[in-house]
């Protein structure tokens, strides 16, 4: 596989795990209900700062598995293919609702970024997720690691720009859609866990 059909896959995943609705979602859609669509701003740019040091994260635990012998590095690698199937199977079977927005009350806009931030950083299924997948894309075949790294670290917080800015931006009727149309919301589910099915076995047979 090319580096550029490497790096578009990675973005195909991306799009469908910061789609699928979650903590960072519900944190933005609260402040920006709350707040006003400049407080969804600032919670989304916390976020980002999470996903840029989630990044960063990734890029070191890649850096010290290269220091491992193969047959680890293998066993990693197909245990993180395993969880991948694992996340999605999971998506494709259950029921994806949003039905309140809580634990937000309108607050200076430092706090909403500081606590984007946090909201991120102290989701300790992230650092699973990116142990299992970081792996799967950061490879040496393609060059230096943390250039590959500051790469995808690019997109993510754009993707993450992208998805949860336009929710801060629209907040009102993006929750009334995701709270009117629960279909919506399963099918976005199911399409993030076909995803994961998609690249897991793509890495296993990689």
């Amino acid at each position: 596989m090319s580096y550029g059909a490497n790096l578009w896959l990675f973005l195909t995943l991306l799009f469908g795990i910061i789609i699928v609705p979650g903590m960072d979602m519900l944190f933005v859609l609260a402040n920006a209900l709350t707040g006003g669509r400049r407080a969804g701003l600032a919670a989304t740019a916390g976020v980002m700062a999470g996903g840029a040091a989630h990044t960063v994260f990734g890029a070191i635990g890649v850096s010290l598995m290269s220091t491992m012998p193969p047959q680890v590095v293998a066993t990693l690698l197909y245990a993180g293919a395993a969880y991948m199937m694992w996340i999605g199977m999971t998506l494709l079977r259950n029921s994806i609702a949003i039905e309140t927005v809580e634990g937000a009350r309108a607050r200076p806009l430092r706090v909403a970024f500081r606590q984007g931030a946090l909201t991120c950083l102290l989701n300790p299924k992230a650092y699973i997720f990116i142990l299992a997948v970081y792996p799967q894309f950061l490879l040496p075949a393609y060059g230096p690691i943390y250039g590959q790294a500051v790469i995808m670290g690019v997109m993510t917080v754009l993707m993450q720009l992208a998805v949860y800015g336009g929710l801060a931006v629209a907040a009102g009727r993006a929750r009334n859609l995701l709270v009117s149309h629960p279909r919506i919301t399963g099918l976005i589910g199911r399409g993030a866990g076909a995803l994961f099915i998609v690249v897991a076995v793509a890495t296993a047979l990689r």
